[in-house]
């Protein structure tokens, strides 16, 4: 659920990153010198052609031929390090699921079935991905090559690229070698996994915080330099429009990196589970408010622009009179996705309660072992009782959980249908193994506890993650409203001079001078208030997935902080336009 706690360190020599790379191309499915005949050498051979090129094109602009070498260096450079990059991708595929994976081990450990049957189960389960393929491969070299259990993992450790999964099998390879069962070395080895899972996904939390400061500064800076393109032009003469597009294009470039850095950073820790066979009770109402969002949308969209061209019978400053005749820019591009609220605030409404249940979901996981330990008795009698306790809004699954039970439907079928309607993948992913150890034979105290302790650790680090996230709100609504103000300064400021009356059409004298310090003649106001506007509407949107990479909530939420943003920002705009041209019209 999160990656190696090395990942985002940066190799401070060279030596080390040629032993890693060097290390990445031994580790590939295919053989080394097959990938650099087939791959490297006509990788080199284009960008060799590339730099070429350009000398044969002398007659073609520069902005032909500049980017034409930049294309060879990208082609090379990709076909060197894609085997890097493969293996960092299946290092993190290894520990994002590692810790669910050791809990699974330990719930099969603990039942009657035999060691092996424990690796084999684990094989079959495809939602571990690399996991399950490493499972397969410790199984395989038992059971068709004769190896024994302790020597298949210790070559497996040899192999696997995750520092954390190697170090666990090594020490279950020690182990078994040592004569201790593995149910008593997984029982030992649940409190190190929490720990050390915890120390991984603190620390990516802690590397997130570094990229927000270093985020903040980048930002920051561009935006002096997007006011200063703005500004600038009209002392230096040059044109500001090519000017304002090259810095939107970096400003652009460093959000989009700054997103892509943040995913693969984030850790990995999914809060829903979508089954499609089972939709659970409130799948129409969010597919209803997505819809009925989108379709307002669309016809705000057409009232909006059809009455800028003329199509539109109403114009939608008839319906919004309060900004008046000709409306701000910025709000021809808020008001047509202004309804996008409506399912984004379902979607959260629902996100809270699926929190909610996973706040509750431990204790009633250790309730439900301690008391079929106790008395003996199956889940259904049980929950007879459990089901009268007041567990927040888990209670009414738990109800649901014990009609089904009770009407004999079959008990797999019940919990699925359970896990269905609680719409949390933890919950799944845990009533899952719940369910398989009790079928196995496993003690339901013991499984209680144990789930109910991962599970509360996973809730404990969820709540800094909340925190963490809560901090990157406030930061991303500051730094747009503070970059959306410093824009429009700048342009406010430009449209004021280029209004005023300087006498520039005089030869001589002071204001022939002047001329020759104001330029204006390439300024086309229009034109940089709309890329303004484009700029803050997909810092909004950039922000917002930000945002949700870091919350790790549902793709909808994404929709209510995008509305937000767009909406501070555009009233920025307009408030910094009014003030500042009242102010320096005075």
């Amino acid at each position: 659920m999160a990656t190696d706690s090395a990942d985002p360190a940066i190799d401070l020599t060279i030596s080390e990153n040629i032993k890693s790379l060097i290390e990445s191309y031994q580790r590939m499915s295919m053989p080394m010198g097959q990938y650099v005949t087939f791959i490297l050498v006509p990788a080199l051979a284009f960008f060799l052609v590339s730099i070429v090129l350009p000398f044969f094109l002398a007659g073609q602009p520069i902005f032909v031929r500049v980017p034409i070498p930049l294309l060879g260096l990208l082609a090379f450079g990709s076909a060197v390090f894609y085997p890097k990059i493969l293996l960092g991708q299946r290092r993190r595929q290894l520990n994002n699921q590692f810790h669910l994976m050791v809990t699974h081990m330990t719930v099969l450990a603990i039942t009657k079935i035999d060691r092996m049957e424990v690796f084999r189960s684990l094989a079959n389960e495809e939602e571990y991905g690399e996991l399950a393929k490493e499972m397969a491969r410790i199984v395989e070299l038992v059971d068709t090559w004769n190896q024994s259990l302790d020597d298949a993992c210790r070559r497996r450790a040899k192999e696997v690229p995750s520092d954390t999964v190697a170090d666990f099998f090594e020490r279950l390879a020690y182990t078994i070698n040592a004569g201790q069962s593995l149910r008593e070395y997984l029982l030992t080895e649940q409190e190190t996994m929490i720990q050390e899972y915890a120390t991984v996904y603190e620390s990516t939390l802690s590397n997130l915080d570094v990229m927000k400061d270093l985020y903040l500064s980048m930002v920051l800076s561009m935006t002096f330099a997007l006011v200063f393109a703005v500004v600038l032009p009209v002392l230096t003469g040059t044109n500001p429009t090519l000017t304002v597009s090259a810095v939107i294009v970096m400003y652009i470039f460093i959000q989009s990196g700054f997103f892509l850095a943040l995913r693969t950073m984030a850790p990995y820790d999914p809060r829903w589970y979508h089954p499609p066979e089972k939709p659970s009770q409130a799948e129409p109402r969010i597919k209803v408010s997505f819809y009925i969002g989108v379709s307002l949308c669309l016809v705000l969209a057409f009232v909006t622009y059809g009455g800028l061209l003329g199509i539109s019978p109403i114009r939608i400053s008839q319906l919004i009179p309060f900004f008046g005749t000709p409306m701000p820019l910025a709000l021809y591009s808020v008001i047509p996705i202004t309804p996008l609220l409506i399912p984004g605030l379902v979607l959260w409404r629902q996100e809270k309660l699926v929190k909610a249940r996973d706040d509750e979901f431990p204790s009633f996981i250790r309730a439900l072992g301690t008391t079929e330990s106790v008395k003996q008795s199956t889940s259904s009698d049980v929950l007879r009782t459990l089901r009268e306790k007041d567990f927040g809004p888990l209670t009414e699954n738990i109800d649901d959980l014990y009609k089904r039970l009770n009407m004999r439907i079959e008990p797999a079928e019940a919990w699925r249908y359970f896990t269905a309607d609680c719409r949390s993948y933890l919950i799944q992913t845990f009533s899952e193994m719940y369910l398989i150890g009790r079928e196995m034979g496993g003690d339901p105290q013991v499984l209680g506890e144990l789930i109910g302790e991962n599970m509360s650790e996973v809730n404990r680090l969820r709540s800094q993650r909340n925190q963490a996230t809560t901090t990157l709100i406030g930061l991303l609504h500051g730094i747009n409203a503070a970059a959306t103000f410093a824009f429009f300064i700048g342009l406010e400021v430009v449209r004021i001079l280029s209004e005023m009356d300087l006498g520039f059409s005089d030869g001589g004298g002071a204001t022939g001078v002047a001329s020759q310090l104001i330029n204006m003649e390439a300024y086309n106001i229009p034109l940089i208030n709309f890329m303004l506007v484009v700029v803050i509407m997909f810092s909004a949107m950039l922000s917002s997935l930000m945002i949700r990479t870091v919350d790790g909530g549902h793709k909808i939420n994404t929709y209510v902080h995008f509305v937000a943003m767009a909406w501070i920002a555009a009233l920025v705009s307009i408030l910094t336009r009014t003030v500042v041209g009242a102010f320096l019209s005075v």
